[in-house]
Protein backbone atom coordinates (compact mmCIF):
# COMPACT_ATOMS: atom_id res chain seq x y z
CA UNK A 1 0.00 0.00 0.00
CA UNK A 2 1.29 3.41 -1.15
CA UNK A 3 0.55 6.32 1.12
CA UNK A 4 0.17 9.88 0.19
CA UNK A 5 0.23 12.73 2.42
CA UNK A 6 -1.64 15.27 1.64
CA UNK A 7 -0.87 19.08 2.26
CA UNK A 8 -3.38 18.50 5.45
CA UNK A 9 -1.45 17.48 8.52
CA UNK A 10 -3.26 13.90 8.85
CA UNK A 11 -5.20 13.46 6.00
CA UNK A 12 -3.46 10.53 3.90
CA UNK A 13 -4.44 9.40 0.05
CA UNK A 14 -4.23 5.21 0.40
CA UNK A 15 -3.03 3.49 -2.92
CA UNK A 16 -3.59 -0.31 -2.55
CA UNK A 17 -1.15 -2.90 -4.40
CA UNK A 18 -3.74 -4.49 -7.07
CA UNK A 19 -3.49 -7.74 -8.15
CA UNK A 20 -4.68 -8.37 -11.59
CA UNK A 21 -4.97 -10.68 -14.26
CA UNK A 22 -7.66 -11.76 -16.88
CA UNK A 23 -9.65 -13.64 -13.92
CA UNK A 24 -10.17 -10.37 -11.72
CA UNK A 25 -8.86 -8.77 -9.39
CA UNK A 26 -7.61 -8.64 -5.55
CA UNK A 27 -6.68 -5.99 -3.23
CA UNK A 28 -6.27 -5.63 0.54
CA UNK A 29 -8.51 -3.24 1.29
CA UNK A 30 -7.85 -2.57 5.58
CA UNK A 31 -4.90 -4.04 7.19
CA UNK A 32 -5.04 -2.59 10.80
CA UNK A 33 -0.91 -3.23 10.86
CA UNK A 34 -0.21 -1.13 7.43
CA UNK A 35 -2.48 1.19 8.11
CA UNK A 36 -1.16 1.62 11.84
CA UNK A 37 2.24 2.46 10.28
CA UNK A 38 1.23 4.80 7.96
CA UNK A 39 -0.05 6.82 10.57
CA UNK A 40 1.84 6.60 13.51
CA UNK A 41 -1.10 5.54 15.53
CA UNK A 42 -3.99 2.57 15.49
CA UNK A 43 -7.44 3.91 15.29
CA UNK A 44 -9.97 1.37 16.28
CA UNK A 45 -12.68 1.63 13.22
CA UNK A 46 -15.90 -0.10 15.32
CA UNK A 47 -18.95 1.87 12.71
CA UNK A 48 -19.37 0.91 8.74
CA UNK A 49 -21.56 3.06 6.43
CA UNK A 50 -22.61 3.06 3.37
CA UNK A 51 -24.53 5.21 1.06
CA UNK A 52 -25.65 5.20 -2.81
CA UNK A 53 -26.56 8.38 -4.42
CA UNK A 54 -26.77 9.42 -8.31
CA UNK A 55 -24.89 12.28 -10.31
CA UNK A 56 -24.96 15.66 -8.65
CA UNK A 57 -25.56 14.69 -5.41
CA UNK A 58 -23.21 16.51 -2.80
CA UNK A 59 -22.97 14.96 0.75
CA UNK A 60 -21.92 17.55 3.56
CA UNK A 61 -19.64 19.13 4.63
CA UNK A 62 -20.34 17.18 8.09
CA UNK A 63 -18.52 16.06 11.01
CA UNK A 64 -18.88 14.93 14.99
CA UNK A 65 -17.80 17.10 17.98
CA UNK A 66 -16.48 16.40 20.96
CA UNK A 67 -16.12 13.33 22.27
CA UNK A 68 -18.00 12.05 19.34
CA UNK A 69 -15.53 12.98 17.19
CA UNK A 70 -14.82 10.71 13.98
CA UNK A 71 -11.82 9.69 12.20
CA UNK A 72 -13.05 8.18 8.83
CA UNK A 73 -11.58 6.06 6.39
CA UNK A 74 -13.17 5.83 3.03
CA UNK A 75 -13.48 4.20 -0.53
CA UNK A 76 -15.63 3.93 -3.33
CA UNK A 77 -16.99 0.84 -4.56
CA UNK A 78 -19.28 1.67 -7.21
CA UNK A 79 -19.05 5.00 -9.83
CA UNK A 80 -16.75 8.15 -8.89
CA UNK A 81 -17.01 11.03 -6.19
CA UNK A 82 -14.66 13.90 -5.65
CA UNK A 83 -14.23 13.67 -1.78
CA UNK A 84 -13.45 16.55 0.53
CA UNK A 85 -12.15 17.24 3.84
CA UNK A 86 -11.60 20.87 5.65
CA UNK A 87 -9.08 21.32 8.55
CA UNK A 88 -11.25 22.53 11.19
CA UNK A 89 -8.77 22.14 14.01
CA UNK A 90 -8.21 25.23 16.02
CA UNK A 91 -4.09 24.96 16.46
CA UNK A 92 -3.62 23.84 12.83
CA UNK A 93 -1.61 25.91 10.76
CA UNK A 94 -3.87 24.72 7.62
CA UNK A 95 -7.30 25.82 9.56
CA UNK A 96 -10.28 26.57 6.98
CA UNK A 97 -7.77 24.97 3.93
CA UNK A 98 -9.80 22.03 1.79
CA UNK A 99 -8.35 18.94 -0.09
CA UNK A 100 -10.05 16.67 -2.30
CA UNK A 101 -9.33 13.49 -3.97
CA UNK A 102 -11.37 11.92 -7.03
CA UNK A 103 -12.06 8.20 -5.60
CA UNK A 104 -13.60 5.57 -7.47
CA UNK A 105 -14.03 1.65 -8.37
CA UNK A 106 -11.68 2.05 -10.71
CA UNK A 107 -8.43 4.16 -9.33
CA UNK A 108 -9.44 1.99 -5.70
CA UNK A 109 -7.74 4.42 -3.50
CA UNK A 110 -9.29 5.52 -0.09
CA UNK A 111 -9.06 8.84 1.95
CA UNK A 112 -8.15 8.58 5.59
CA UNK A 113 -9.43 11.75 7.22
CA UNK A 114 -8.78 12.38 10.94
CA UNK A 115 -10.85 13.91 13.67
CA UNK A 116 -11.18 17.42 13.69
CA UNK A 117 -12.22 17.73 9.88
CA UNK A 118 -15.39 18.55 8.33
CA UNK A 119 -16.18 15.94 5.39
CA UNK A 120 -18.00 15.36 2.56
CA UNK A 121 -18.11 13.91 -1.10
CA UNK A 122 -20.12 14.80 -4.64
CA UNK A 123 -20.91 12.16 -6.97
CA UNK A 124 -19.71 12.78 -10.85
CA UNK A 125 -20.78 9.59 -12.50
CA UNK A 126 -23.82 8.41 -12.50
CA UNK A 127 -24.25 6.86 -9.82
CA UNK A 128 -21.73 5.81 -6.73
CA UNK A 129 -21.71 3.43 -3.89
CA UNK A 130 -19.67 5.04 -1.28
CA UNK A 131 -18.05 3.13 1.67
CA UNK A 132 -16.46 4.51 5.25
CA UNK A 133 -15.39 3.18 8.77
CA UNK A 134 -15.72 4.96 11.54
CA UNK A 135 -13.50 5.27 14.76
CA UNK A 136 -16.43 6.23 17.03
CA UNK A 137 -20.26 5.65 16.50
CA UNK A 138 -22.71 8.18 15.49
CA UNK A 139 -24.28 10.41 17.94
CA UNK A 140 -27.18 12.80 16.83
CA UNK A 141 -26.25 15.33 19.55
CA UNK A 142 -22.84 16.18 18.60
CA UNK A 143 -23.75 16.34 14.84
CA UNK A 144 -22.36 19.69 13.36
CA UNK A 145 -21.84 20.74 9.64
CA UNK A 146 -21.37 23.45 7.10
CA UNK A 147 -22.99 24.51 3.68
CA UNK A 148 -21.31 22.67 1.19
CA UNK A 149 -21.69 25.76 -1.25
CA UNK A 150 -20.21 28.07 1.16
CA UNK A 151 -18.32 31.07 -1.04
CA UNK A 152 -15.76 31.44 2.00
CA UNK A 153 -14.28 27.80 1.53
CA UNK A 154 -14.67 27.52 -2.33
CA UNK A 155 -14.74 23.91 -2.75
CA UNK A 156 -14.56 22.38 -6.40
CA UNK A 157 -17.45 19.94 -6.06
CA UNK A 158 -16.60 18.89 -9.94
CA UNK A 159 -20.39 19.14 -10.97
CA UNK A 160 -21.99 22.19 -12.16
CA UNK A 161 -23.60 24.23 -9.76
CA UNK A 162 -27.14 23.43 -11.63
CA UNK A 163 -26.47 19.37 -11.38
CA UNK A 164 -25.75 19.84 -7.42
CA UNK A 165 -28.73 17.57 -5.42
CA UNK A 166 -28.00 19.05 -1.35
CA UNK A 167 -30.24 17.67 1.03
CA UNK A 168 -32.52 20.21 3.06
CA UNK A 169 -30.05 19.74 6.06
CA UNK A 170 -27.34 20.53 3.77
CA UNK A 171 -29.02 23.64 2.71
CA UNK A 172 -30.41 24.68 5.76
CA UNK A 173 -26.43 23.97 7.44
CA UNK A 174 -25.04 26.93 8.53
CA UNK A 175 -22.04 29.55 7.16
CA UNK A 176 -18.45 28.92 7.31
CA UNK A 177 -18.26 32.14 9.21
CA UNK A 178 -20.49 30.82 11.94
CA UNK A 179 -19.39 27.47 12.11
CA UNK A 180 -15.81 29.57 12.99
CA UNK A 181 -17.62 31.66 15.29
CA UNK A 182 -19.16 29.04 17.13
CA UNK A 183 -15.54 27.31 17.81
CA UNK A 184 -14.38 30.07 20.23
Amino acid sequence: MKAIQTKLKGCFILEPTVFADDRGYFFESYNEDKLSEILGCSPKFVQDNQSRSSLGVVRGLHLQSGIHAQAKLVRVIEGTVIDVAVDVRLDSPTFGEWVSVELSAENKKQFFVPRGFLHGFSVVSDNATFFYKCDNFYNKESENGVNPLDPELGIDWGVNIEQILLSQKDQEAQSFASFKSNLK
